[in-house]
Protein backbone atom coordinates (compact mmCIF):
# COMPACT_ATOMS: atom_id res chain seq x y z
CA UNK A 1 0.00 0.00 0.00
CA UNK A 2 2.89 2.35 0.85
CA UNK A 3 4.44 1.59 -2.57
CA UNK A 4 1.15 2.39 -4.33
CA UNK A 5 0.80 5.60 -2.36
CA UNK A 6 4.40 6.56 -3.22
CA UNK A 7 3.81 5.82 -6.92
CA UNK A 8 0.57 7.81 -6.93
CA UNK A 9 2.28 10.74 -5.23
CA UNK A 10 5.14 10.55 -7.71
CA UNK A 11 2.72 10.54 -10.63
CA UNK A 12 0.99 13.62 -9.32
CA UNK A 13 4.34 15.36 -8.81
CA UNK A 14 5.50 14.46 -12.32
CA UNK A 15 2.21 15.68 -13.81
CA UNK A 16 2.47 18.89 -11.81
CA UNK A 17 6.07 19.45 -12.88
CA UNK A 18 5.15 18.81 -16.52
CA UNK A 19 2.27 21.24 -16.33
CA UNK A 20 4.49 23.83 -14.64
CA UNK A 21 7.19 23.40 -17.28
CA UNK A 22 4.65 23.78 -20.09
CA UNK A 23 3.22 26.93 -18.58
CA UNK A 24 6.70 28.34 -17.94
CA UNK A 25 7.45 27.88 -21.66
CA UNK A 26 4.21 29.65 -22.62
CA UNK A 27 2.42 26.42 -23.48
CA UNK A 28 -0.77 25.28 -21.75
CA UNK A 29 -1.01 22.01 -19.87
CA UNK A 30 -2.74 19.41 -22.01
CA UNK A 31 -5.59 18.82 -22.48
CA UNK A 32 -7.08 22.30 -22.67
CA UNK A 33 -10.42 22.35 -20.91
CA UNK A 34 -13.55 23.97 -22.29
CA UNK A 35 -16.73 24.20 -20.22
CA UNK A 36 -20.25 23.62 -21.47
CA UNK A 37 -23.63 24.06 -19.79
CA UNK A 38 -26.83 22.87 -21.49
CA UNK A 39 -30.25 21.54 -20.45
CA UNK A 40 -29.91 17.79 -20.99
CA UNK A 41 -32.97 17.00 -18.89
CA UNK A 42 -36.13 18.89 -17.96
CA UNK A 43 -38.50 20.71 -20.30
CA UNK A 44 -35.69 21.62 -22.72
CA UNK A 45 -34.00 18.20 -22.54
CA UNK A 46 -34.99 16.98 -26.04
CA UNK A 47 -33.69 20.17 -27.62
CA UNK A 48 -30.66 20.43 -25.32
CA UNK A 49 -29.40 16.96 -26.22
CA UNK A 50 -29.33 17.79 -29.93
CA UNK A 51 -27.56 21.07 -29.20
CA UNK A 52 -25.03 19.09 -27.14
CA UNK A 53 -24.44 16.83 -30.15
CA UNK A 54 -23.55 19.92 -32.15
CA UNK A 55 -21.12 21.06 -29.45
CA UNK A 56 -19.43 17.65 -29.42
CA UNK A 57 -19.13 17.74 -33.21
CA UNK A 58 -17.44 21.14 -33.03
CA UNK A 59 -14.98 19.91 -30.40
CA UNK A 60 -14.21 16.90 -32.62
CA UNK A 61 -13.49 19.23 -35.54
CA UNK A 62 -11.30 21.48 -33.39
CA UNK A 63 -9.26 18.51 -32.22
CA UNK A 64 -8.95 16.98 -35.68
CA UNK A 65 -7.88 20.39 -36.97
CA UNK A 66 -5.04 20.78 -34.46
CA UNK A 67 -6.63 21.55 -31.10
CA UNK A 68 -5.68 24.59 -29.04
CA UNK A 69 -2.02 25.59 -28.91
CA UNK A 70 -0.99 22.03 -29.76
CA UNK A 71 -3.23 20.41 -27.13
CA UNK A 72 -6.45 18.46 -27.53
CA UNK A 73 -9.58 20.09 -26.12
CA UNK A 74 -11.45 18.33 -23.33
CA UNK A 75 -15.10 19.38 -23.37
CA UNK A 76 -16.64 19.20 -19.90
CA UNK A 77 -20.41 19.36 -20.25
CA UNK A 78 -22.79 19.88 -17.34
CA UNK A 79 -26.59 19.63 -17.22
CA UNK A 80 -28.45 22.73 -15.97
CA UNK A 81 -31.86 20.96 -16.08
CA UNK A 82 -33.32 24.27 -17.25
CA UNK A 83 -33.02 25.58 -13.67
CA UNK A 84 -31.10 28.75 -12.68
CA UNK A 85 -29.70 27.38 -9.40
CA UNK A 86 -28.53 24.17 -11.08
CA UNK A 87 -26.93 26.20 -13.86
CA UNK A 88 -25.05 28.41 -11.41
CA UNK A 89 -23.80 25.34 -9.53
CA UNK A 90 -22.64 23.84 -12.83
CA UNK A 91 -20.77 27.02 -13.76
CA UNK A 92 -19.20 27.21 -10.32
CA UNK A 93 -17.96 23.63 -10.68
CA UNK A 94 -16.52 24.31 -14.13
CA UNK A 95 -14.68 27.44 -13.03
CA UNK A 96 -13.59 26.57 -9.48
CA UNK A 97 -13.01 22.81 -9.75
CA UNK A 98 -12.18 22.17 -13.41
CA UNK A 99 -10.53 25.53 -13.97
CA UNK A 100 -11.98 26.13 -17.44
CA UNK A 101 -10.78 29.36 -19.07
CA UNK A 102 -13.95 29.73 -21.17
CA UNK A 103 -17.40 28.20 -21.46
CA UNK A 104 -20.39 27.89 -23.74
CA UNK A 105 -23.97 27.99 -22.52
CA UNK A 106 -26.76 27.91 -22.11
CA UNK A 107 -30.22 27.85 -23.74
CA UNK A 108 -32.61 29.66 -21.39
CA UNK A 109 -31.94 33.33 -20.75
CA UNK A 110 -33.25 32.79 -17.23
CA UNK A 111 -30.38 30.36 -16.62
CA UNK A 112 -27.65 32.14 -18.59
CA UNK A 113 -28.23 35.43 -16.80
CA UNK A 114 -27.37 34.32 -13.23
CA UNK A 115 -24.45 32.29 -14.59
CA UNK A 116 -23.10 35.43 -16.25
CA UNK A 117 -23.64 37.82 -13.35
CA UNK A 118 -22.59 35.53 -10.49
CA UNK A 119 -19.87 33.37 -12.06
CA UNK A 120 -18.64 34.21 -15.56
CA UNK A 121 -18.24 38.00 -15.40
CA UNK A 122 -16.83 38.16 -11.83
CA UNK A 123 -14.41 35.33 -12.65
CA UNK A 124 -13.46 36.91 -16.01
CA UNK A 125 -14.49 33.82 -17.95
CA UNK A 126 -15.72 34.37 -21.52
CA UNK A 127 -19.15 32.82 -22.13
CA UNK A 128 -20.79 32.29 -25.53
CA UNK A 129 -24.47 31.32 -25.60
CA UNK A 130 -26.11 29.57 -28.52
CA UNK A 131 -29.62 30.49 -27.62
CA UNK A 132 -30.19 33.08 -24.88
CA UNK A 133 -31.91 36.00 -26.59
CA UNK A 134 -33.25 38.23 -23.78
CA UNK A 135 -32.64 41.96 -24.19
CA UNK A 136 -31.30 42.07 -20.61
CA UNK A 137 -27.86 40.93 -21.80
CA UNK A 138 -27.61 43.87 -24.20
CA UNK A 139 -28.64 46.28 -21.47
CA UNK A 140 -26.07 44.87 -19.05
CA UNK A 141 -23.36 45.16 -21.70
CA UNK A 142 -24.31 48.75 -22.42
CA UNK A 143 -24.09 49.48 -18.69
CA UNK A 144 -20.63 47.89 -18.49
CA UNK A 145 -21.83 45.09 -16.22
CA UNK A 146 -20.74 42.11 -18.34
CA UNK A 147 -17.11 43.15 -18.58
CA UNK A 148 -17.35 42.21 -22.25
CA UNK A 149 -17.33 38.52 -21.30
CA UNK A 150 -20.76 37.62 -22.76
CA UNK A 151 -21.37 36.81 -26.41
CA UNK A 152 -24.17 35.02 -28.24
CA UNK A 153 -24.46 33.48 -31.70
CA UNK A 154 -28.25 33.89 -31.95
CA UNK A 155 -29.96 37.23 -32.69
CA UNK A 156 -31.78 38.89 -29.83
CA UNK A 157 -35.40 38.36 -28.84
CA UNK A 158 -36.36 41.45 -30.85
CA UNK A 159 -35.61 39.66 -34.13
CA UNK A 160 -37.85 36.76 -33.16
CA UNK A 161 -40.67 38.98 -31.93
CA UNK A 162 -40.71 41.32 -34.93
CA UNK A 163 -40.54 38.45 -37.44
CA UNK A 164 -43.38 36.65 -35.64
CA UNK A 165 -45.48 39.82 -35.67
CA UNK A 166 -44.97 40.22 -39.41
CA UNK A 167 -46.01 36.64 -40.07
CA UNK A 168 -49.13 37.08 -37.93
CA UNK A 169 -50.04 40.28 -39.76
CA UNK A 170 -49.35 38.73 -43.17
CA UNK A 171 -51.77 35.92 -42.30
CA UNK A 172 -54.48 38.40 -41.51
CA UNK A 173 -54.64 37.80 -37.77
CA UNK A 174 -56.08 40.78 -35.90
CA UNK A 175 -56.53 39.60 -32.32
CA UNK A 176 -53.72 37.51 -30.83
CA UNK A 177 -53.38 36.07 -27.33
CA UNK A 178 -49.95 35.19 -25.90
CA UNK A 179 -49.05 32.45 -23.44
CA UNK A 180 -45.43 32.90 -22.46
CA UNK A 181 -42.80 31.49 -20.15
CA UNK A 182 -42.35 33.64 -17.05
CA UNK A 183 -38.72 34.65 -17.66
CA UNK A 184 -36.84 37.64 -19.07
CA UNK A 185 -37.00 35.94 -22.47
CA UNK A 186 -40.77 35.51 -22.29
CA UNK A 187 -41.36 39.04 -21.02
CA UNK A 188 -39.13 40.42 -23.77
CA UNK A 189 -41.11 38.55 -26.41
CA UNK A 190 -44.37 39.98 -25.07
CA UNK A 191 -43.00 43.53 -25.07
CA UNK A 192 -41.47 43.41 -28.55
CA UNK A 193 -44.22 41.37 -30.22
CA UNK A 194 -46.91 43.67 -28.82
CA UNK A 195 -45.07 46.75 -30.10
CA UNK A 196 -44.53 45.28 -33.56
CA UNK A 197 -47.97 43.68 -33.97
CA UNK A 198 -49.72 46.88 -32.88
CA UNK A 199 -47.63 48.87 -35.38
CA UNK A 200 -48.66 46.40 -38.10
CA UNK A 201 -52.36 46.84 -37.35
CA UNK A 202 -53.07 44.03 -34.90
CA UNK A 203 -53.96 43.81 -31.22
CA UNK A 204 -52.61 41.60 -28.46
CA UNK A 205 -55.81 40.90 -26.54
CA UNK A 206 -54.36 38.88 -23.65
CA UNK A 207 -50.97 37.93 -22.25
CA UNK A 208 -50.70 35.03 -19.81
CA UNK A 209 -47.47 34.03 -18.06
CA UNK A 210 -46.77 30.43 -17.07
CA UNK A 211 -44.21 28.70 -14.87
CA UNK A 212 -42.26 25.70 -16.14
CA UNK A 213 -42.68 22.00 -15.37
CA UNK A 214 -46.35 22.01 -14.39
CA UNK A 215 -48.52 18.93 -15.04
CA UNK A 216 -51.28 21.07 -16.58
CA UNK A 217 -51.78 24.57 -17.96
CA UNK A 218 -55.57 24.57 -18.16
CA UNK A 219 -55.86 27.73 -16.06
CA UNK A 220 -53.51 29.66 -18.35
CA UNK A 221 -55.19 28.27 -21.47
CA UNK A 222 -58.68 29.13 -20.25
CA UNK A 223 -57.57 32.67 -19.41
CA UNK A 224 -56.31 33.19 -22.96
CA UNK A 225 -59.34 31.47 -24.52
CA UNK A 226 -61.72 33.83 -22.71
CA UNK A 227 -60.74 36.65 -25.09
CA UNK A 228 -61.69 34.57 -28.16
CA UNK A 229 -58.51 35.39 -30.13
CA UNK A 230 -58.17 34.47 -33.79
CA UNK A 231 -54.64 33.18 -33.10
CA UNK A 232 -52.43 32.32 -30.12
CA UNK A 233 -48.68 32.91 -29.82
CA UNK A 234 -47.06 30.29 -27.61
CA UNK A 235 -43.65 31.26 -26.25
CA UNK A 236 -42.62 28.01 -24.60
CA UNK A 237 -40.14 25.17 -24.41
CA UNK A 238 -41.01 21.81 -26.00
CA UNK A 239 -42.22 19.77 -23.02
CA UNK A 240 -44.41 22.49 -21.52
CA UNK A 241 -45.39 23.75 -24.96
CA UNK A 242 -46.70 20.34 -25.97
CA UNK A 243 -48.81 20.06 -22.82
CA UNK A 244 -50.14 23.58 -23.33
CA UNK A 245 -50.93 23.05 -27.03
CA UNK A 246 -52.80 19.79 -26.42
CA UNK A 247 -54.91 21.48 -23.74
CA UNK A 248 -55.50 24.53 -25.94
CA UNK A 249 -56.85 22.39 -28.77
CA UNK A 250 -58.86 20.05 -26.52
CA UNK A 251 -60.59 23.07 -24.96
CA UNK A 252 -61.65 24.39 -28.36
CA UNK A 253 -58.84 26.84 -29.14
CA UNK A 254 -58.06 27.85 -32.70
CA UNK A 255 -55.39 25.94 -34.60
CA UNK A 256 -53.99 29.27 -35.81
CA UNK A 257 -50.83 28.82 -33.77
CA UNK A 258 -47.76 31.06 -33.74
CA UNK A 259 -44.76 29.27 -32.21
CA UNK A 260 -41.37 30.44 -31.01
CA UNK A 261 -38.07 28.90 -32.14
CA UNK A 262 -37.78 26.41 -29.24
CA UNK A 263 -40.86 24.57 -30.50
CA UNK A 264 -39.20 23.82 -33.85
CA UNK A 265 -38.62 20.33 -32.59
CA UNK A 266 -39.67 16.88 -33.90
CA UNK A 267 -40.43 15.88 -30.30
CA UNK A 268 -42.91 18.75 -29.96
CA UNK A 269 -44.63 17.84 -33.24
CA UNK A 270 -44.93 14.17 -32.26
CA UNK A 271 -46.19 14.99 -28.78
CA UNK A 272 -48.91 17.36 -29.99
CA UNK A 273 -49.81 15.37 -33.09
CA UNK A 274 -48.92 16.75 -36.53
CA UNK A 275 -52.55 16.83 -37.71
CA UNK A 276 -53.22 19.62 -35.21
CA UNK A 277 -50.27 21.71 -36.42
CA UNK A 278 -50.98 22.03 -40.13
CA UNK A 279 -51.95 25.69 -39.72
CA UNK A 280 -49.16 26.50 -37.28
CA UNK A 281 -46.30 28.82 -38.15
CA UNK A 282 -43.12 29.56 -36.24
CA UNK A 283 -39.92 31.57 -36.32
CA UNK A 284 -36.29 30.55 -35.95
CA UNK A 285 -33.02 32.15 -36.93
CA UNK A 286 -31.85 31.40 -40.46
CA UNK A 287 -28.42 30.50 -41.71
CA UNK A 288 -27.14 32.25 -44.79
CA UNK A 289 -26.66 29.98 -47.78
CA UNK A 290 -23.12 28.98 -48.69
CA UNK A 291 -20.48 26.26 -48.68
CA UNK A 292 -19.62 26.60 -44.97
CA UNK A 293 -23.27 26.04 -44.03
CA UNK A 294 -23.57 23.09 -46.42
CA UNK A 295 -20.38 21.54 -45.03
CA UNK A 296 -21.75 21.72 -41.49
CA UNK A 297 -25.06 20.16 -42.52
CA UNK A 298 -23.25 17.27 -44.18
CA UNK A 299 -20.96 16.74 -41.19
CA UNK A 300 -23.85 16.70 -38.71
CA UNK A 301 -25.89 14.34 -40.89
CA UNK A 302 -22.93 11.98 -41.24
CA UNK A 303 -22.14 12.05 -37.51
CA UNK A 304 -25.65 11.53 -36.15
CA UNK A 305 -27.74 10.28 -39.09
CA UNK A 306 -30.13 13.15 -38.41
CA UNK A 307 -30.89 16.57 -39.82
CA UNK A 308 -29.29 19.54 -38.04
CA UNK A 309 -32.47 21.57 -38.47
CA UNK A 310 -33.76 22.68 -35.10
CA UNK A 311 -33.23 25.43 -32.52
CA UNK A 312 -29.68 26.21 -31.46
CA UNK A 313 -27.87 23.49 -33.38
CA UNK A 314 -26.08 25.69 -35.92
CA UNK A 315 -25.49 28.39 -33.31
CA UNK A 316 -23.93 26.00 -30.80
CA UNK A 317 -21.47 24.72 -33.36
CA UNK A 318 -20.36 28.28 -34.07
CA UNK A 319 -20.09 29.09 -30.35
CA UNK A 320 -17.57 26.29 -29.83
CA UNK A 321 -15.66 26.97 -33.04
CA UNK A 322 -15.36 30.66 -32.16
CA UNK A 323 -13.90 29.74 -28.78
CA UNK A 324 -11.51 27.26 -30.39
CA UNK A 325 -10.23 29.89 -32.80
CA UNK A 326 -10.04 32.61 -30.15
CA UNK A 327 -8.10 30.40 -27.76
CA UNK A 328 -5.51 29.90 -30.49
CA UNK A 329 -5.35 33.61 -31.31
CA UNK A 330 -5.03 34.64 -27.65
CA UNK A 331 -1.45 35.05 -26.39
CA UNK A 332 -2.39 32.96 -23.35
CA UNK A 333 -5.40 31.12 -22.00
CA UNK A 334 -6.54 33.69 -19.48
CA UNK A 335 -10.10 34.94 -19.62
CA UNK A 336 -9.27 38.54 -20.64
CA UNK A 337 -6.97 37.33 -23.43
CA UNK A 338 -9.61 34.95 -24.81
CA UNK A 339 -12.31 37.65 -24.54
CA UNK A 340 -10.24 40.06 -26.61
CA UNK A 341 -9.32 37.36 -29.14
CA UNK A 342 -13.00 36.56 -29.78
CA UNK A 343 -13.22 39.95 -31.47
CA UNK A 344 -10.45 38.90 -33.86
CA UNK A 345 -12.15 35.86 -35.41
CA UNK A 346 -14.04 38.14 -37.84
CA UNK A 347 -11.44 40.50 -39.30
CA UNK A 348 -12.82 42.22 -42.44
CA UNK A 349 -9.36 41.97 -43.99
CA UNK A 350 -8.92 38.33 -43.01
CA UNK A 351 -8.91 35.14 -45.03
CA UNK A 352 -12.25 33.35 -44.91
CA UNK A 353 -12.18 30.12 -42.89
CA UNK A 354 -15.20 27.87 -42.60
CA UNK A 355 -16.55 24.82 -40.83
CA UNK A 356 -14.96 21.40 -40.41
CA UNK A 357 -11.50 20.16 -39.37
CA UNK A 358 -9.71 21.08 -42.58
CA UNK A 359 -10.89 24.68 -42.35
CA UNK A 360 -9.86 24.81 -38.70
CA UNK A 361 -6.42 23.51 -39.67
CA UNK A 362 -6.25 26.24 -42.34
CA UNK A 363 -7.16 28.84 -39.70
CA UNK A 364 -4.41 27.63 -37.34
CA UNK A 365 -1.81 27.95 -40.10
CA UNK A 366 -2.88 31.54 -40.74
CA UNK A 367 -2.89 32.35 -37.02
CA UNK A 368 0.63 30.94 -36.60
CA UNK A 369 1.78 33.18 -39.45
CA UNK A 370 0.22 36.20 -37.75
CA UNK A 371 -2.36 36.64 -40.49
CA UNK A 372 -5.99 37.69 -39.82
CA UNK A 373 -8.95 35.37 -40.32
CA UNK A 374 -12.64 35.84 -41.04
CA UNK A 375 -14.72 32.97 -39.63
CA UNK A 376 -17.80 32.08 -41.66
CA UNK A 377 -19.58 29.32 -39.82
CA UNK A 378 -22.66 27.14 -39.67
CA UNK A 379 -24.84 30.25 -39.41
CA UNK A 380 -22.78 32.26 -41.90
CA UNK A 381 -20.44 35.13 -40.98
CA UNK A 382 -20.26 35.54 -37.18
CA UNK A 383 -19.91 39.24 -36.40
CA UNK A 384 -20.28 40.41 -32.79
CA UNK A 385 -21.22 44.01 -32.11
CA UNK A 386 -20.00 46.05 -29.14
CA UNK A 387 -22.47 44.26 -26.85
CA UNK A 388 -21.58 40.74 -27.97
CA UNK A 389 -24.75 40.45 -30.07
CA UNK A 390 -25.16 39.26 -33.66
CA UNK A 391 -27.69 40.17 -36.33
CA UNK A 392 -29.34 37.69 -38.61
CA UNK A 393 -32.07 36.55 -40.94
CA UNK A 394 -35.30 34.90 -39.81
CA UNK A 395 -36.58 31.52 -40.93
CA UNK A 396 -40.35 31.06 -41.00
CA UNK A 397 -41.18 27.39 -40.41
CA UNK A 398 -44.28 25.24 -40.51
CA UNK A 399 -45.43 21.64 -40.29
CA UNK A 400 -46.24 19.81 -43.52
CA UNK A 401 -47.67 16.35 -43.09
CA UNK A 402 -45.60 14.89 -40.27
CA UNK A 403 -42.44 16.87 -40.94
CA UNK A 404 -41.07 20.28 -40.06
CA UNK A 405 -40.95 22.47 -43.15
CA UNK A 406 -39.81 25.91 -44.29
CA UNK A 407 -42.33 28.54 -45.29
CA UNK A 408 -39.87 31.28 -46.27
CA UNK A 409 -36.85 33.25 -45.11
CA UNK A 410 -36.74 36.90 -44.13
CA UNK A 411 -33.28 38.04 -45.20
CA UNK A 412 -31.10 40.41 -43.21
CA UNK A 413 -32.25 43.14 -45.59
CA UNK A 414 -35.90 42.19 -44.93
CA UNK A 415 -35.30 42.33 -41.18
CA UNK A 416 -33.54 45.69 -41.40
CA UNK A 417 -36.52 47.07 -43.32
CA UNK A 418 -38.92 45.61 -40.74
CA UNK A 419 -36.95 47.15 -37.87
CA UNK A 420 -37.08 50.52 -39.63
CA UNK A 421 -40.85 50.17 -40.24
CA UNK A 422 -41.56 49.41 -36.59
CA UNK A 423 -38.95 51.49 -34.78
CA UNK A 424 -38.87 54.39 -37.24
Amino acid sequence: MKLLATLSTSAVLVAGLAAGEAQAQGRPACPVKLGGILPLTGSMGPVGKRIADSAQLAVKHVNEGGGVKGCPVQFILRDDQGQPTVGVDAAKYLVEVEGVPAMTGTVSSGVSLPILTSIAAPSKIPMISCCSTAATFTTLAQEGKTGGYFFRTLPTVKTQAYASAKVAADRGYKRVAMIYINTDFGSGMVKDFTKAFTKLGGEVVKTVAYNENQPSYRAEVNSALAEKPDAVFMVAFPQDGATMTREWISLGGTQNLILNNSLRSPEYVRSVGPRFLQNAVGMDNASTAGPTVDAFKQSFQAAYNASPDGPGIYNQYDAVMVLGLAMNIAPDLTGPAIRDAIRKIQDPAGTVVGTGPEEFKKALALIKEGKPIRYTGATGPVEFDANGDVGGAALIWNVKGEQLGVDRTLTIEDMNALFKQIDG
